[in-house]
Order: structure tokens, then sequence, then C-alpha cells
């Protein structure tokens, strides 16, 4: 094995360039969402902005130190991080601070550090590493049990924190396993199964199970009548109607009641524009009000005057549409577009399999995060609170994402120097 005589060697400086963009435009903008004529230096630590520029110091620093890092410590340490960020997914649930509900952070002095965010990287780190073990093959049905495992442990220690955004950015993973091999029925299958959940929501019980017998029946007229066939039809039909008839105690019993007031708001089933409501049309407004080329910096209505809540955080692309318009929103998403398309082409050019895996986890969780935070910043989703990667203000989430993406960029870097 030969080794790399710089750490910049071989470096996709195109993905560099376009991660400081992103962390440099989202600091911009998290600038003007908490501007005051009272705290004008850009340097006041009171202020988001303030305690931003400290976090992209230190996440300029991570970067720096995972690309000197060996090429293999990553593959090699793969286990050790997963169990460590599990065993502080278990600490905060005993020791950690509650906020907004969620017992997700854990809190010394003025520092906070949520635990949630670094379970991406090493869920991912993980389930490469399993995956890309020569006797592991994705059709076994072990294989997919403990795959399932390494992905369910941390999203179920997330989810007794009573955080289901972040618990949910794991399903993201379903991606990974598909490239890896997954057979399609099983995305066909959960996106049947959450259109079902939203219909049982929507319509009367007994008007979804008459759809379901009458598309049973029908399968079985068009299909040939063999056994198999027939009970592979009396098991989706059973277990459709199952679901549909459960949906209102899930809903009713397992959800938080400002999650359900969310979902009925976006389903059209409730107006509540001064409740569970109020951020998403307050986001419309702002956006709407943005026009082609926006109002221009520091002009924001909406921003100046808090309007909109979280809107340095969770509801940042608020501010990009007010101030900088349609035009500003479309550089932001082809912005991440391209890197997600840079991903994808790093994976594909990889000889390793655990790196091409890891990059794929990578992809899956970035497209993930701005699907969610874009769609409910449009009204498209549920608002669940996730962070819009790089641009978001916040510590944890900065740093967990640098942490992810400077991890692929040196793997990458180092595919080369390995003599196969």
């Amino acid at each position: 094995m030969r080794t790399q005589k710089s750490i910049f060697q071989n470096l996709d400086w195109l993905m560099v360039l376009i991660y400081l963009v992103l962390v440099g435009f989202g600091w911009v903008n998290i600038y003007a969402s908490v501007f005051n004529e009272d705290h004008q230096s850009i340097l006041d630590v009171s202020q988001n902005y303030g305690k931003q520029m400290i976090w992209i110091a230190t996440s300029l620093l991570l970067a720096v130190v995972i690309l000197i890092i060996d090429g293999k410590f990553f593959e090699a340490f793969s286990f050790p991080i997963y169990g460590v960020v599990i065993l502080m997914l278990l600490s905060v649930l005993l020791f950690g601070r509650e906020v907004a509900g969620s017992r997700s952070w854990f809190e010394i002095g003025s520092f906070k550090l949520q635990p949630s965010e670094f379970a991406k990287f090493a869920t991912c780190l993980a389930l490469a590493k399993y995956l890309s073990a020569t006797d592991t093959k994705i059709s076994e049905t072990r294989t997919k049990l403990i795959s399932g495992l390494i992905i369910g442990i941390p999203m179920m220690f997330i989810l007794l924190q009573n955080d289901t955004g972040s618990a949910l950015v794991f399903c993201c993973f379903i991606f990974v396993l598909y490239r890896e091999g997954l057979t399609q029925n099983v995305l066909i299958l959960g996106f049947f199964t959450v259109l079902l959940f939203v219909l049982s929501l929507m319509f009367a019980k007994i008007i979804l199970f008459s759809i379901l017998a009458g598309i049973a029946i029908l399968a079985v007229v068009m299909m040939r009548k063999t056994r198999r066939n027939m009970i592979t039809i009396a098991v989706m039909f059973a277990l459709s109607v199952a679901l549909v008839f459960s949906v209102d105690y899930a809903f009713n019993e397992i959800l938080e009641s400002h999650q359900r007031q969310r979902i009925n708001v976006l389903l059209g089933k409730e107006t509540d524009l001064r409740g569970a409501g109020y951020n998403v049309n307050q986001s419309l407004i702002a956006i709407g009000s943005g026009g082609w080329t926006g109002k221009g910096f520091l002009n924001g209505t909406q921003t100046k005057f808090d309007f909109v809540p979280e809107q340095s955080t969770d509801f940042i692309f608020c501010t990009v549409g007010e101030e900088w318009g349609f035009v500003g929103s479309v550089f932001v998403l082809v912005l991440f577009m391209t890197l997600l398309g840079r991903i994808i082409f790093i994976a594909e050019r990889q000889k390793s399999s655990f790196t091409r895996i890891y990059a794929y986890g990578v992809a899956s969780i970035i497209f993930f995060h701005l699907m969610v935070n874009i769609g409910m910043t449009l009204g498209l989703l549920p608002v669940i609170g996730i962070p819009l990667p790089f641009f978001s203000y916040g510590g944890s989430s900065l740093w967990s994402f640098t942490i992810l993406l400077f991890i692929l960029l040196k793997m990458d870097s180092f595919r080369t120097f390995i003599l196969r």
C-alpha cells in the first residue's frame, strides 16, 4: 500500500467548493434571519450568527483532522464508532437535558451536543462495514435482519428521546439496501403502506375496505389462479385491512398531540393558522412575498419581525425565499442537487464496496434532509423539525454533516493509494 504525500492530494475539490458555498451562504441567511440593529457585529456570540461562526471554524478544523487520518481508519473502526455513539444515545436518555419536549441534548454550561446527529454517520459506517463483508448477501434473510438491527437500534433510542423527526431520517437507509440488491418490492410495499396510512386518515374505513376488496377480486380474476397466487392475494388483502383498521390507534395513541395536529392541518382536516398551521402559513407568506428576485439582503419583513418561528434552524429556507426570491431558492437547490449527483458519481467509481455503500448512505441522508426540510417549509410535508444540511443554525448538525461528508472525501481521495 502506498501513502499519500499530501492530505489534499486527489481530493474532490468540487465537493469541497459546494460545501464551502453552502456553509457560507447558510451563515449569511442565519445572520439575516436574526439580524437586529442593536447587534451588528458579526462576532457577537450572544447571537446565533456569532455562535455559528464558531461552529463553522471548528467544523473546518474537524474536516482537516479527518483528512489527516489514515484512509483505512474509518473502515477499521466502524463498529467501535457505532458502539460509542449508541452509548451516547443511551446516556442522553439518562443524563440529557430536555429541550422542547425531547431529551436529546448533553449540556455543559453554554455548550450543547445532540448525539442523534452523530448517530447518522456512525450508522452509515456500521452498515457499510457489515454489507461490504465478503460473506454478506443482501438476498439472505439473516443479512436483512442484521441490517435492520444496525439501523433500528439508534432509531429506537432516538424515538425514546421523543425526537420523531431525527428518528425518521434512518428510514432513508432503505435506498442503500436497494442499491446493494434489495428487491424493489420492498420499496413498492413501503410506498403503498404510507399511501394506505394517509388514505385511512382521510376517508371512511368502509370505503377503503370496499376498494381493497375490489382490488383483491380484480387481482384474482386477472392472475393465474395458482395456489401460491391465491395465498399471496389473501395475505396482502388481510394485511391491508389490518393496517386500515389499526391506523386510528397508531395515530391517536402513538403520535403526540402536536404531531397529530400538524398531520391534520397538512391533510386539510383542520385549519389552525394560529396553532399547528402557523409556522407553515407564515413560511408560505415569506417565500411567496420574495417573488422572482427577493426583497434584498436584510429587507425581508417576515424575517425582520420574527413572524416565522425557528427561522434560523428548521425554517431557514424561508429567509432564502423572501430575501433572495425564486432565483436564490433555485440556486440553493441546484447546489444541493449538484452535491448529490457528485456523491453518487463518486460512489460508482469506487473499487471498495465499503466506500461505495458509505457514499450511498451519505447521499441518502442528505437527500432525506433536503426533501423533508424544504417539503415542510412549503407545506408539502408535516413539520417534523429536521435541519437543512450545512445551512441551518446548529453546531451538532454542522459537525455531523461535515464529518459525514469529509469521511467520504478522505476515503475517495485514498482510493488510488490502495493496491488490490
